[in-house]
């Protein structure tokens, strides 16, 4: 069962939900982090766009009205009517593409300054293009005199005053744009600061996590020790107190199988003697004697079942010749008591194992057949004792009725299984079942043929019904 906290926590559960929470710190710090950059990155690279786009938008500007003043000095330079048209027509077409770089320029940071002077450059734009216009306009006749004066005081001044504002306005939007490369350069170590000051904050986090988390195990894990020492002392001292009741309780059963075979049966086969006597006496008067040969024969009755009663509580037979002999005579009262035919199979059992392994063993055997005489149904079954490599191997077969282990619990389980499994237990043992209804039942205990560290006083377990 895991070990639960004060708040019902377990290892498992403090464990997740630190490794939760310091994934979900991990996780909001690389997405703020990340948004952030992000952000920082787009302003940047829309900065970027805005600026050359408009620089680039100012240089059409520049080089329409450069464009536009060659246009003019075409026209005074060779005043025919046909290079007179085509010099308006392109004056024209550089005028379409000034307007229209004008109305696709969009300020770069939006100060006033910036402002004021494109307003400027639009005025000076429109100048241009009047004054262009107004050169043009005069008459053609005119124009081959006239052309150094008109281009010395009036194309060149107006394109020269254009071509400066809009270098200004460039100008203008370097220098913006060289403090807005200063600005960013600050927010990003701005940014990297608060990245760095964020992770540290995200480690030092997950680290206060980590520790309680550990430190929240470390209790939890303490506890589950604790609660596991306590148990295994209570299962000690539950083993201890069962080996001691069993041991009192054979010394009492040792005793009253004493008792029964010294007291009682002397006092019946007294009994039987006396009887004897007057039975003898009375027919040597001529008397008959039937009531007291009735009598003898219910003295013999009860003095047979103190025999069997004393054998029962304290198998003699099994300190005096053995487990093979103690098995053998007990299936054979048990074959006359239920008519169930019991096959004794004995393998390598020539030398004799420690008396609790032996005790143990044959109460292992008694209670199987008892379970077998009443719930089994059968009218043969099996019993087999074999010694090998320092083991004693006790197997008890039969094609009965069967049951489901599972389905057992309550008072026939611990009278019948958990008493042999713990008398196995006792002497470190192993004892298996195997059964399923309708297939049978097989017993099988293993027990080391010297009980080291054992109390040898236990050697019998009264903990099941006695059978008979």
């Amino acid at each position: 069962m895991p070990a639960r906290g004060l708040h019902g926590l377990t290892i498992k559960a403090a464990l997740v939900l630190g490794f939760s929470l310091t994934l979900g710190v991990w996780l909001f710090t690389g997405y703020d982090i990340s948004r952030r950059m992000s952000a920082l990155q787009d302003e940047v690279a829309r900065l970027n766009a805005r600026y050359t786009r408009a620089q680039d938008l100012l240089s059409t500007v520049r080089a329409q009205v450069l464009l536009g003043s060659v246009y003019v000095r075409d026209a005074l330079l060779d005043p025919s009517p046909a290079a007179a048209t085509q010099s308006l027509h392109r004056l024209e077409q550089t005028s379409t593409a000034i307007d229209e770089a004008l109305a696709q320029y969009e300020p770069v940071f939006g100060s006033d300054v910036e402002l004021d002077r494109l307003q400027r450059l639009r005025r000076e734009v429109l100048d241009f293009r009047a004054t262009m216009s107004s050169v043009l306009s005069t008459p053609p006749e005119h124009w081959a005199t006239d052309a150094r004066r008109l281009l010395n005081e009036r194309v060149v001044p107006r394109r020269e005053t254009v071509i400066r504002v809009s270098e200004d306005v460039q100008a203008l939007n370097r220098q913006a744009f060289v403090q807005q490369q200063a600005r960013m350069a600050t927010l990003y170590d701005t940014a990297e600061r608060r990245t760095w000051q964020r992770l540290g904050l995200s480690l030092a986090g997950s680290l206060g996590i980590a520790l309680l988390a550990t430190i929240y195990g470390t209790r939890l894990e303490q506890h589950l020790q604790r609660q596991r020492e306590r148990e295994r002392r209570n299962a000690a001292d539950l083993q201890r107190l069962s080996a001691k009741l069993i041991t009192i309780q054979e010394e009492e059963r040792r005793t009253i199988a004493r008792e029964l075979h010294d007291e009682v049966g002397q006092v019946l086969t007294a009994i039987k003697m006396e009887l004897s006597v007057a039975q003898r006496g009375i027919e040597a008067a001529g008397i008959p004697g039937r009531p007291l040969r009735s009598a003898q024969a219910i003295t013999d009755g009860a003095l047979h079942t103190v025999r069997d009663l004393s054998r029962l509580l304290h198998p003699a037979m099994l300190d005096d010749l053995g487990l093979p002999a103690a098995v053998q005579a007990y299936t054979q009262r048990f074959t006359q008591r239920h008519g169930i035919t019991v096959e004794l199979v004995l393998e390598h059992m020539q030398a004799r194992a420690d008396p609790p392994v032996e005790a143990a063993a044959y109460r292992i055997i008694q209670e199987s057949l008892t379970n077998i005489a009443r719930h089994a149904g059968v009218t043969s079954c099996r019993v087999r004792l074999r010694q090998q490599d320092a083991m004693l191997f006790v197997e008890i077969e039969d094609e009965g009725a069967g049951f489901e282990p599972s389905e057992r619990s309550g008072e026939a389980q611990g009278l019948g299984l958990i008493g042999m499994r713990e008398r196995a237990s006792l002497l470190h043992g192993r004892l298996t079942l195997s059964s399923a209804p309708g297939k049978g039942t097989r017993v099988v205990a293993e027990l080391p043929v010297r009980a080291q560290g054992t109390d040898q006083a236990v050697v019998l377990s009264t903990s099941e019904v006695l059978p008979g």
